[in-house]
């Protein structure tokens, strides 16, 4: 195992399941996640892409202390402390107890082997347990059919849908509206 790989695998975990540990994001995570927020294919899956440039990126690395609306994770594998992804709960509102949920698996390998199902309901954990959230919400396209399956095993609900809401590669999509209230979490 290279330095740098035990490095990350001394990363303290935030919380763990079996396969997968959400970390904090650290400054040695800023080249890869640079790398996949302009990695066009992959922002693709949930969102209109935009070039986003390193000071610009460096911005947002730093500004994550900062806020209080947001708590945002490192996805990696536990066994090798390898960076596969990051998760986040944006627009927290303390006083409605809700958040809005993301991710990104940025790593393609590890897509498709349910690590994101893990760091979903890691992150519910934590939002429902550790914010005492009561109720956390998504956006989805359409079209992201394996992230829609992931929401649903995690116990998210279909709520609605905003037709032609999004311009992704020339298309117009819908967005699906998804979520799931503390009662609820598998």
């Amino acid at each position: 195992m290279t330095a740098q790989a035990k490095k990350r695998k001394a990363a303290p975990l935030a919380a763990s399941a079996p396969r997968v540990g959400l970390t904090p994001i650290t400054r040695d995570d800023a080249p890869q996640l640079f790398r996949w927020i302009n990695d066009r294919d992959l922002v693709r899956f949930n969102s209109a892409y935009q070039p986003v440039h390193e000071p610009t990126h460096m911005q947002w690395l730093e500004g994550l202390t900062q806020r209080t609306d947001l708590v945002a994770f490192a996805i990696r594998i536990r066994r090798t402390g390898r960076l596969i992804g990051v998760c986040q709960l944006t627009a927290i509102s303390r006083v409605h107890r809700s958040a809005e949920l993301q991710i990104r698996l940025g790593d393609a390998a590890a897509r498709g082997r349910g690590y994101g199902s893990e760091a979903v309901r890691l992150l519910l954990d934590h939002a429902f347990h550790d914010l005492n959230l009561h109720r956390v919400s998504l956006q989805v396209f359409d079209t992201n059919a394996a992230a829609i399956r992931t929401y649903e095993r995690a116990g998210f609900r279909h709520e609605g849908r905003l037709r032609d809401a999004a311009f992704i590669g020339g298309e117009y999509v819908d967005v699906r509206l998804m979520g799931i209230l503390r009662e609820e979490a598998v």
